[in-house]
This record gives structure tokens, C-alpha cells and sequence, in this order.
């Protein structure tokens, strides 16, 4: 892990852990009925309404154009799914460069009445405006849901000996957004067109929503935790895991899937899929026995899902075994995505 000099510059993208666990760990929790407050690596807050738990989280859309109300959705959606959660009720941010079209803001809003309809969620408020030196458009979601209590599941509960499983591969949604954002450069790197059409249509098939994924996986076992890989890729997600429960992961690099889109467009642009932004996919913590039962489940759900390491009594992060050698896996202290942007 980085260690930064006080006042050191940040670059796009999550806060580094270390800077986020010390703010966090200053924030006074003075409410007996939040049960779950502010931790990294855990995907939402809970609060307890008598009887049963108020789920919250809050996500941003900040690279992405293309689909920006639809992509806000199923970032927020995928959230709660993996706390075991149903979502409920939106609210939703967009904030506009100068100069856009009364067409593209209708766009967005259609974006965003079809996905909440998809989901079951009701749109329930929030706030939009043109706002001058935006670039690009920004989105935020306030999503509320709702969970029984014996019923949440969370990051910090992997056990020592369970088995990772990984859903759909790496990296659906970065290549989806290079695929759309980026064609120009990805076309004079000699990707192919269909190459393209193919990682931007994985926004949809396979894919960003685990919400599925999820449901699948608690109906088919016991299962002790779940993740939602986004920015930082499947290296963060996984170091974010081990962070939480305070356990060592060891991860098999033959055993990640890498999608073929995924590996052609990184291949081009000089990009590592571990840590590019990896919305889509899913890792379940489940008992070694149980892991053939979810595998399986979801895999006949027509999901691709396989092992791709466990869980050890060590506490030094995640080891990235390769070729049968043990190494450290990849820190990435920026996505993938913001590193071509130059963000």
C-alpha cells in the first residue's frame, strides 16, 4: 500500500484506502439505529426502522455519457443486490455542461424511468441543472431499499477457507465505455468494428446489473459475502474484500476470466483488465462445499460463474498466483479507464 506525505495531490478516481479508512474512522456514529454506518469495502449503509432495515447508498456516474441514466441505475441497483437487499426508491442528481440540449435531457429522464421501471424502483425525486465548467455530464443516485434483517449479507463476511467465486469475467463495463467513448483512438489501434460493437453491446448482455447474479447465488447456498468490483477493477474489488473481513485472499490469474473484447481493447490501448472499471461482474464468498451448488446455479441460469481462489488466514491482502507462482496482486491507484482519459 502507497503511503502519501499530508497534503500530497489526488488523482481521479476513489480516494486511496488508507485516506478513506482515516476519515472514516473519525466520523461519530451517534444514531443506535444505524446499524451498518460508513466502512470501506462495505457497498451501503443500514439503518434499522423496526422490524426491518432501511438500506441506503449513493453512487455517481462521472466517465460514461452514453446511457448515463441507465448506467446510474444499475450502479446503484447492483449495491444493495449484494447486501442482500431489494431496491425501493431513487433519487437521482444531473448536473449538465452549458450547452446541452433540451433533447438529451428528455434522453436521460427516458434512461431513467425504463431502468427504474425494469427494476421495480420508484423514482422518487432529486435535483437537476446546467452548471457551469462541466466538461461532461454528471449523475448521482441516492438509492433507498429494503432488507430483512437475517437476511443481509456483507463484505466483511468472508470466512478463512471459503471459496471466491467470479461472475461473467473482466471487464464488462470498462470495455463497454471504451467501446463507446474512446472508438476513435480504439479504431487507429486497429481494433476492429465489430470488436466494438460486441464490448458496447456487453452493456446490456452480459451485462452491468448483478442484481440477478445475487439472487442466484443466496438461493442456491449460505452465502457469507458478496462484492461488486467497480472502479479499480477486480484487484480492488478483491483487496476491498480481504480489507473488510480482515482475511488474505490467494486468486488464481489463470482462473480470471478476461473477456475477448475486454482483452483486445486493453491489448490496443496498453491497459491492465485487472484494474479496469469491472461493473458486471461479482464475487461471492461461499463455503468450499457449497461452491459447486452456486457455480452451478448460476451457470444453469445462464451466468457464467467459476472459482477463482480462497480465502486464508493471512491478513496482508490479496497474493496473485500466476503460472503457479505466488506474487502480489496489481495495485492500481486509479482506474484504467481514468488512466487513458488522462484523468
Amino acid at each position: 500500500m502507497t503511503e502519501r506525505a499530508p497534503g500530497s495531490r489526488l488523482r481521479a478516481g476513489k480516494l486511496p484506502p488508507e485516506l478513506l479508512g482515516r476519515l472514516l474512522d473519525g466520523v461519530p456514529q451517534t444514531d443506535p439505529r444505524v446499524v451498518l454506518g460508513p466502512r470501506v469495502g462495505e457497498d451501503a449503509a443500514l439503518i434499522d426502522m423496526g422490524g426491518r432495515y432501511l438500506a441506503a447508498k449513493t453512487d455517481p456516474i462521472t466517465f460514461a455519457t452514453d446511457m448515463i441514466g441507465w448506467y446510474l441505475v444499475q450502479i446503484n441497483c447492483n449495491d444493495l443486490a449484494v447486501m442482500g437487499a431489494t431496491p425501493r426508491w431513487l433519487m437521482a442528481t444531473l448536473l449538465l455542461p452549458e450547452g446541452t440540449a433540451e433533447a438529451e435531457v428528455e434522453e436521460v429522464f427516458g434512461q431513467l424511468t425504463r431502468a427504474c421501471a425494469e427494476q421495480g424502483i420508484a423514482l422518487v425525486g432529486g435535483h437537476t441543472e446546467v452548471t457551469y465548467g462541466l466538461p461532461r455530464a454528471v449523475a448521482v443516485g441516492v438509492l433507498l431499499g429494503e432488507a430483512e434483517p437475517g437476511e443481509v449479507v456483507l463484505t466483511s463476511g468472508v470466512r478463512n477457507g471459503d471459496a471466491i467465486v467470479l461472475t461473467k469475467g473482466v471487464a464488462v463495463e470498462g470495455a463497454s465505455v471504451l467501446a463507446r467513448e474512446a472508438r476513435g483512438d480504439l479504431l487507429s489501434a486497429g481494433v476492429d468494428e465489430a470488436t466494438l460493437e460486441a464490448a458496447a453491446a456487453m452493456l446490456f448482455e452480459p451485462g452491468i446489473g448483478v442484481r440477478r447474479d445475487a439472487e442466484i447465488a443466496r438461493g442456491a447456498a449460505d452465502v457469507h459475502a458478496m462484492h461488486d468490483p467497480t472502479e479499480g477493477g477486480i484487484a480492488s474489488g478483491l483487496a476491498e474484500m480481504a480489507a473488510a473481513a480482515g482475511v488474505g485472499l490467494t486468486v488464481e490469474r489463470e482462473a480470471i476470466p478476461v473477456l475477448d473484447e475486454c482483452r483486445a481493447i486493453c491489448d490496443a490501448l496498453g491497459l491492465d483488465p485487472l484494474g479496469l472499471i469491472a461493473s458486471g461482474a461479482l464475487l461471492v464468498a461461499v463455503d468450499p462445499g457449497d461452491a459447486p451448488a452456486v457455480v452451478g446455479a448460476l451457470n444453469a441460469g445462464g451466468i457464467d460463474a467459476r472459482v477463482i481462489g480462497r480465502a486464508d488466514a493471512a491478513t496482508d491482502g490479496v497474493t496473485l498466483r500466476s503460472g503457479g507462482e505466488p506474487g502480489p496482486m496489481p495495485v492500481f491507484e486509479r482506474d484504467e479507464l481514468a488512466r487513458h482519459f488522462g484523468a
